[in-house]
């Protein structure tokens, strides 16, 4: 799904207009109607009002039609105009003349009368300002958005959070709504998917009101928001006559005494993403526990304790490497000499990407698109402090552009950068946040990679296949909390069972 800015979203519904010859209310009355439609499957209305802080633009217009609906249904509603304009748009007017003819409670707050009063119980749902939001908040408007915040109440925001805009830098962050909910239209906007602001935004829920799918097939965008339509669109099924060969050769490279654990759990996620053949390659002393822990492995040994010498037998398609690798100085060493005489495509985590760190002329030996999948204060070190997730994203595309290289930065809605395209994960669930979650990633962006995908759809596929498995856990009964990277990797056939004709287990 291609993420757009406000100015391709007005055209987009322009478009819509147009090629279904409706009104630009009717657009109105389908939005609202969707929004209307979630709030009475997931809210709760007895014994409690719904307030409605509605602006004098389309989105209060938004606003007023949910209100005349719930009217409609019998819900206790108030409504709170906010004039922070004295035009008024078109929508907007006739909504409003709807809500008056029914007889609705309307409170217009205006400079000199801002005041509003609310119940222990009051539900607010946030219309003030929606996509087109471009300009700092001041006046009357900001005191009314700050009382709103200091409630402490639920908010549900239409679209946006007022004061958000859809894909710039927020200068004043004290002029924004602390939404719980936020309700947007058709596509994900960028500051609803950035780290900065979800303290605005809260959960996000994706409404579609039905636009045009021919203008986002046209219309261009380098960014994207990856979903199962998204995957559909080159995801490879297997044929009856396919063989292991067929599918590539894994190897793992990593391990030091105290940290086999973490190659072990790369190894059994490169198998579980459907790598024809995989291999391990370790020190010495884990030999005995990845023989045991994955049979389906095969297994080269380095120096006992660490690795140094990088002087693996067999033939791979694809290589990943840094899983509890460590950084001692024969490693660094090995790596080095390993760097210089590779030529196989790389996949690199963990204490690899700490050395290129430390030796950023390590870099220019990379193979074109080799991934590289920090976590984000792996990522600091590898590219630089930022002061914010707009400057995150401009170094890490400046990184790209010069290694010709592919990030994958964990996280909520993990992010993989390549060059001008950014590519922001829908799955997962805050139990990957703990140790060995990476490890099972890039063991499955290696086992993707080693198969027919590109060094970017591997990537892009891996991260929506592991946040899935980790969501597929949760749905067997498995906490946040207690989730394992374990548990992710016992669950990797539930995520690929929604690409093919396997039944998800129960």
């Amino acid at each position: 799904m291609k993420i757009f800015n406000t100015s391709q979203i007005q055209k987009w519904d322009a478009y819509t207009i147009k090629a279904e010859q409706i009104t630009s209310l009717d657009l109105m009355e389908r939005a609202a109607t969707a929004c209307f439609d979630w709030l009475t499957e997931h809210v709760t209305f007895h014994n409690r009002r719904i307030c409605f802080f509605c602006g004098v633009g389309n989105n209060g217009g938004d606003g007023l039609v949910m209100a005349r609906k719930c009217l409609e249904k019998g819900y206790a509603v108030s409504v709170y105009i906010v004039h922070f304009s004295s035009s008024q748009s078109e929508d907007f007017k006739k909504n409003l003349q709807r809500l008056i003819d029914l007889k609705a409670t309307i409170n217009h707050l205006v400079e000199d009368n801002s005041s509003f009063n609310l119940k222990e119980s009051d539900l607010i749902i946030d219309a003030i300002f929606g996509t087109g939001m471009s300009r700092d908040i001041s006046g009357f408007t900001s005191e009314i958005i700050q009382l709103i915040n200091q409630t402490g109440k639920e908010v549900i925001a239409i679209d946006m959070p007022s004061g958000l805009s859809t894909s710039s830098l927020l200068k004043n962050d004290g002029m924004v709504i602390k939404a719980s909910t936020t309700l947007t239209f058709q596509c994900p906007k960028l500051n609803l998917l950035l780290p900065d602001y979800f303290k605005y935004y809260g959960e996000v829920v994706l409404i579609n009101i039905g636009l045009s799918e021919s203008f986002s097939s046209v219309e261009p965008s380098s960014m994207f928001y990856v979903d199962a339509n998204f995957i559909k669109s080159f995801f490879i099924k297997r044929k009856k006559f396919d063989h292991k060969g067929t599918f590539g050769h894994s190897l793992l490279i990593g391990g030091s005494f105290g940290k086999i654990g973490a190659i072990v759990l790369a190894t059994k996620a490169a198998i579980g993403a459907g790598s024809g053949l995989t291999t391990a390659f370790i020190p010495k002393c884990g030999y005995d526990i990845l023989q045991t822990s994955v049979p389906e492995a095969m297994v080269e040994i380095d120096n006992d304790l660490e690795l140094a010498y990088f002087n693996y037998k067999v033939n791979p398609t694809v290589i990943g490497l840094g899983m509890g690798m460590g950084t001692s100085e024969k490693t660094i060493e090995g790596f080095y000499r390993f760097l210089k005489h590779n030529s196989t495509p790389l996949v690199i985590d963990a204490d690899a990407i700490n050395i290129l760190s430390k030796k950023p002329s390590f870099l220019e030996l990379l193979p074109p698109e080799t991934i590289l999948t920090p976590h984000p204060k792996e990522l600091e070190r590898l590219i630089g402090k930022w002061s914010n997730d707009y400057e995150k994203i401009d170094l890490m595309t400046d990184f790209t552009e010069k290694h010709n290289c592919i990030l994958v930065n964990k996280g909520a809605n993990t992010l993989v950068v390549y060059k001008k395209e950014k590519y922001f994960n829908s799955t997962g669930n805050p139990g990957l946040a703990k140790g060995g979650s990476g490890d099972v990633l890039t063991g499955m962006i290696t086992g993707l990679l080693a198969q027919k995908y590109t060094a970017l759809q591997a990537s892009i596929l891996g991260i929506y296949l592991h946040g899935k498995a980790a969501d597929c856990a949760l749905e067997k009964g498995i906490s946040e909390e207690s989730l394992t990277a374990s548990d992710v990797i016992q669950h990797i056939d539930n995520a690929f069972a929604f690409f093919s004709s396997k039944t998800i287990k129960k």
